[in-house]
């Protein structure tokens, strides 16, 4: 199978910065798309970014020009570059990785343990 493991969440100020990393291991034959999702209480999850094999990537609205998604598919790693943070981005943003575990197989979506963000003053 596939494990997920993130890193970087944390408590920041308003128009702060932070940086999520997900390392992605295990019985990887090939990775897909990754990408980040966040929940907020009370509120249904949602997309954050995706980054494509290839490179394209899509953004939230509320995200654009404030977060940026990257991938170094050596190490099978997803990145979220946070900046300019709101009160607002306060939620558990989660890894989401589609990859297939042998050449024979569709992909599947594989999610990591979500890491707390939290924008306060």
């Amino acid at each position: 199978q596939v494990q997920l493991v993130e890193s970087g969440g944390g408590l920041v100020q308003p128009g702060g910065s932070l940086r999520l990393s997900c390392a992605a291991s295990g019985s990887i034959f090939r990775v897909n798309a990754m990408g980040w999702y966040r929940q907020a209480p009370g509120k249904q999850r949602e997309l954050v970014a995706t980054v494509r094999a290839g490179g394209s990537t899509d953004y939230a609205d509320s995200v654009k020009r404030r977060f940026t998604i990257s991938r170094d598919n050596a190490e099978n790693t997803v990145y979220l570059q946070m900046n300019s943070l709101k009160p607002e981005d306060t939620a558990v943003y989660y890894c989401n990785v589609e990859a297939q575990v042998s050449p024979w197989e569709t992909g599947r979506n594989f999610w990591g343990q979500g890491t707390q963000v939290t924008v306060s003053s």
